[in-house]
């Protein structure tokens, strides 16, 4: 099953429930309105949002994510391969690496993966 699409401002959300949870939706409404100005009728409304889309669960007034940091940004960079690099991967890359200054380090990086990847 594909990961549900989340909007730029619910992934902001997102991050402050990974950081925190499980955590008391009061709590989870007061730290949105420190870091994101947001109020608590709206922190509330993307609760609501997001568990009707089944990537966050608010039970007995305790939120926590059933989708994690990883398997969003998956979905986004599968959606954005996808768009843009017509599903290439190599052309991503490509893209990438021409604007992008890769340092030693992460050039090495992704060589481990890429072996790792081959065996």
């Amino acid at each position: 099953m594909p990961t549900t699409k989340v909007f730029e401002s619910e992934y902001r959300f997102c991050l402050i429930l990974w950081a925190h949870e499980p955590i008391a939706s009061a709590d989870l409404a007061r730290l949105c309105k420190e870091e994101l100005g947001w109020s608590r009728t709206t922190t509330y409304t993307v609760i609501k949002r997001l568990s009707e889309r089944g990537v966050v669960k608010n039970e007995n007034a305790v939120v926590t994510a059933l989708v994690s940091q990883d398997e969003i940004q998956a979905a986004e960079i599968d959606e954005l391969v996808n768009k843009k690099f017509g599903g290439s991967l190599p052309a991503f890359i490509a893209t990438f690496t021409k604007h992008q200054k890769l340092s030693k380090e992460d050039v090495e990086s992704v060589r481990r993966m890429i072996d790792t990847y081959r065996e």
